[in-house]
């Protein structure tokens, strides 16, 4: 076990939490999901496998969580049929395939993989499929996955402070644009080095590459569609709360720096989901508008719909310079984005990805056993139909779970629960298109804990009202008023 600087840092910052407020710490682990290139300590037993820091400070988030409120709300979060079963199910299922599938179909099929070697970066290769480490890593990013959306979904469930999740978001969005500030100054001055302690997991690193003559901004991140992905989710849960009008002069101005940092970073990513995120938001617009006269923001809206075609006929007339260049990028980012190397490696991917669940029959490799380029494939090759359809669930039910406010939930829960679906949609819509392995971040998780929490029928947040309310509510249970 190697330990890095920000390895001790996260052991200090954890240790010293197990002291402080719960909501502190919950605002801390938010903050951790940024360093997504640091690794706390790398494992050469595992072939140089790293574990990050976000990772590691779960476990302290875990034991705080804990000694606050104890285990009856984390056994609450997997009561069927809550997402938190689903998730159950499907984490147990692809921790058992990762143990017994490449042994079950060892040399019936070859997958893409990731051979890491001791002191070096790792590579992508295509094997004779066969149980590796990565099946070991995997499982532990799987079994992560279900303990931060518990953790996550007990402290929203008995804390009862959907705030300190809008101040975390607030928090975490400062924190990425600094850091993507940063990555181009560093990357013009010719100092890149100072950067230099966030990328030390063992990942292939793609942090000074240009795209139409533009810096790809990777910020804290191993490349620039892991930042794009990123900031994809805290734009579309900051624009959702300034919709609902939370916090609406900080979430506003995020919102606009994050798109702008989306634009900038040149992901082709980023930009498929934009077009997913965007036409949620202003169909929630339009529809909040509906019920209330000028609940939805509606004139900005349409102003940003009308201003879309104006700029598009008044940069090519009275800028034509500009508009060259900007077809020349475009062409370059999106259009040839498939006869490029890195196109045609990833459409071997899939193919190869999609040859696996063939040959498995549709059970899969096992977790872990393969790699592909959208998270739709590494799902079928890795857990099959079973698992791709276990997600789907846990998904759907997520999504459908109904957020509007209630007696017992307050205002700012219903519109926090909105912004976690609208993040949690940004989440899949990138990995739809770019996702390469199972594990889709801890801030994936914490989205989908906090959902749960938050819509759950009979949420502890019922306990933080009076004892006359908690009565009144009582006996509008027993006269059948509870709905």
């Amino acid at each position: 076990m190697t330990f890095q600087f920000l390895g001790f840092l996260t052991v200090i910052i954890g240790v010293a939490s197990l002291a402080a407020p719960v909501g502190w710490v919950f605002t801390i682990l938010i903050i951790s999901t940024v360093f997504g290139s640091a690794a706390a300590f790398n494992l050469p037993a595992l072939g140089g496998a790293s574990v990050l820091v976000p990772s590691l400070f779960l476990l302290f988030f875990g034991m705080r969580v804990f000694l606050a409120f104890g285990e009856q709300q984390l056994f609450a979060a997997f009561v069927f049929p809550r997402a938190g079963f689903i998730l159950l199910v499907l984490t147990t299922f692809g921790v058992v395939s990762a143990l017994f599938f490449p042994r079950l179909f060892e040399g019936f099929t070859e997958t893409m993989i990731v051979e890491r070697s001791i002191g070096a970066r790792s590579l992508i290769s295509l094997q004779p499929l066969h149980s590796t480490s990565n099946n070991i890593t995997q499982s532990v990013y799987a079994v992560g996955g279900l303990v931060c959306f518990a953790f996550t979904f007990a402290f929203f469930r008995r804390a009862a402070q959907p705030s300190i999740f809008v101040s975390a978001i607030i928090i975490v969005s400062i924190v990425n644009l600094s850091f993507a500030a940063l990555d181009i100054v560093t990357y013009f001055s010719h100092t890149e080095y100072l950067l230099d302690f966030l990328h030390t997991a063992n990942y292939a690193l793609l942090t000074g590459s240009e795209k139409g003559g533009l810096k790809r901004i990777s910020g804290s991140f191993p490349e620039a569609s892991a930042f794009a992905d990123f900031t994809l989710v805290l734009f579309a849960i900051t624009a959702s709360l300034w919709l609902d009008r939370v916090r609406s002069r900080m979430t506003g101005v995020l919102s606009v720096l994050s798109l702008l940092a989306l634009v900038l970073s040149t992901s082709a990513t980023a930009l498929l989901g934009l077009g997913a995120v965007l036409p949620v938001l202003v169909a929630r617009s339009l529809a909040a508008s509906h019920r209330e006269p000028g609940g939805g923001r509606p004139v900005f809206i349409v102003a940003m719909i009308i201003a879309v075609p104006m700029i598009a006929l008044f940069v090519p007339i009275f800028m034509p310079d500009v508009a060259n260049n900007l077809v020349e990028f475009f062409n370059e980012m999106v259009l040839s984005k498939a006869d490029s190397d890195s196109g045609r490696e990833r459409f071997m991917w899939n193919a190869m990805a999609y040859q696996t669940f063939l040959d498995t029959s549709g059970l899969g490799a096992g977790l872990g056993s393969a790699r592909a380029s959208s998270f739709a494939l590494v799902l079928l090759s890795n857990l099959g139909v079973e698992g791709a359809l276990i997600f789907l669930v846990f998904v759907l039910v997520l999504l459908a779970a109904n957020t509007k406010s209630r007696l017992w939930v307050s205002t700012e829960a219903s519109a926090v629960a909105r912004a976690c679906k609208v993040g949690f949609l940004a989440a899949l819509t990138t990995a739809m298109t770019s996702g390469t392995v199972y594990d889709l971040g801890q801030m994936f998780y914490i989205l989908a804990g906090t959902i749960a929490a938050l819509t759950s029928p009979l949420p502890v947040l019922a306990e933080s009202l009076s004892l006359e309310r908690r009565r009144y509510l009582q006996q509008l249970a027993m006269l059948g008023g509870w709905r």
